[in-house]
């Protein structure tokens, strides 16, 4: 099953249970607009052609927004399937917005800083007529950052001939950027899981494993470690930590940014890597290692479709924080089900990115800037309200919190269609 046909199969559970026709339901799964291209590029000393993609789902709630992607699977389908979740998340945090998403298919760790450059402009450029203050605000995503928002929003600004910087977000400071952008996408998930801790009033539930430790990887796991949980396990491509008694984040950030990987942590420890590994007691696993390790909360914070029904019976979380998109397939979403592991999915649970992109958009089109107390309080309430919502459908309709969170994303995506006219005919 591709990305889009795992999304579209709980789109299409959504619109059945809001009663929508067969009609509607494949209006609300098919986009609404795909834009392709090929850059022409220098990559590696070569003269290459990179495919390029901008799809937009829907825009009945506002425009199009979703991030951009520099990944060499960022292939059509995996960006339709992300286009599509955009526009349900949007739609079950209520901001005024629509889902979109891009990506360019290369891998970006073979790219020096100036190919980077080469390639974000060329990709603005090639986009400048679909993006738009008004029309789609594209964001950062998997391998992309502030520095390349900057490069294409100088490309798009030169090619349209006016300033605009609230046609793309996830910017620098210094050119319209939100404070708290930066770690919106762990804090959101942070404030989740405080309220889903709250609500459930369990105390019990401390230590937590981290798959992934990129940008919301390492920030959730900084954030967890500040607020007393302990980090029994991180990982990346190249292994994993593991450690009962607690590991230290920023050590491994450290790490991490010394030698590129989280295992190079214990690559040089007063130059004898075996004893800094038995002195912090800790063990380097295999990467997906971290999926089944013993612990009370499970993170996915890297790319889709690592937790399958190849490994789903062998986790031993009880509770699943989706910060990366799509992370678990349908099946193993419901083998985790029957075992009575809670999953508070993607759409609610990495939704603090898009929540504070939309408050970036929103100080640039008033010329007014926030402080961080301001955006990050904000960022909290559209979070809280947010799950209560989802918790209370949950409990009345006896179903999980993803299929709460699509039946309320898809049921206020199809009340804007509807009161638009864009079923009828």
């Amino acid at each position: 099953m591709t990305p889009i046909e795992q999304i579209k199969q709980h789109i299409e559970k959504a619109t059945s249970a809001n009663g929508l026709t067969e009609n509607e339901s494949a209006v609300l799964t098919t986009p609404f607009a795909v834009h392709q291209a090929e850059l022409s590029v220098s990559l590696s000393g070569e003269s290459v052609s990179l495919p390029a993609y901008r799809v937009q789902f829907n825009n009945a709630r506002g425009p199009y927004k979703g991030g951009i992607r520099f990944h060499q699977d960022a292939h059509l389908h995996e960006v339709e399937a992300l286009a599509a979740a955009m526009a349900v998340k949007c739609a079950v945090l209520d901001i005024p917005l629509g889902g979109a998403k891009g990506g360019v298919q290369f891998n970006p760790k073979m790219a020096s800083k100036v190919e980077l450059e080469q390639i974000s402009r060329s990709y603005a450029e090639a986009m400048s007529d679909v993006f738009g203050v008004d029309h789609d605000i594209p964001a950062p995503d998997v391998y992309t950052n502030p520095q390349i928002m900057s490069w294409m929003l100088d490309a798009y600004e030169k090619k349209v001939g006016r300033s605009e910087p609230g046609m793309i977000t996830g910017k620098p400071l210094a050119l319209g950027g939100s404070h708290g952008r930066d770690t919106a996408t762990a804090q959101g998930g942070v404030y989740l899981l405080q309220e889903y801790l709250t609500l459930h009033g369990d105390g019990s539930v401390n230590t937590v494993a981290i798959q992934g430790f990129g940008n919301a990887g390492a920030n959730a796991a900084k954030l967890l470690h500040e607020l007393g949980f302990t980090i029994v396990a991180v990982s990346d491509s190249s292994g994993t930590l593991y450690a009962p008694q607690g590991l230290d984040p920023y050590a491994i950030e450290r790490g991490k940014k010394d030698t590129g990987s989280v295992a190079g942590t214990y690559q040089s420890v007063d130059g004898d890597a075996a004893r800094g590994i038995e002195q912090d007691g800790v063990e380097i696993l295999p990467p997906d290692a971290v999926l089944t390790l013993s612990c009370d909360i499970l993170i996915p914070a890297a790319l889709d479709n690592v937790i399958t029904d190849k490994n789903a019976n062998a986790v031993q979380a009880s509770l699943i924080l989706e910060l990366a998109n799509n992370p678990i397939t349908p099946e193993a979403d419901r083998i985790l089900t029957q075992k009575g592991v809670t999953v508070l999915p993607d759409v609610l649970a990495n939704a603090g990115g898009v929540v504070v992109s939309y408050f970036e958009w929103v100080q640039n089109r008033q010329h007014h800037y926030w402080e961080l107390f301001e955006v990050q309080s904000r960022l909290k309430d559209k979070i809280s309200n947010a799950f209560v919502h989802l918790h209370d459908v949950a409990r009345e309709h006896q179903m999980t919190y993803r299929d709460a969170a699509y039946l309320v994303g898809v049921g206020r995506i199809a009340e804007a269609m509807h009161l638009r006219g864009c079923f009828d005919g």
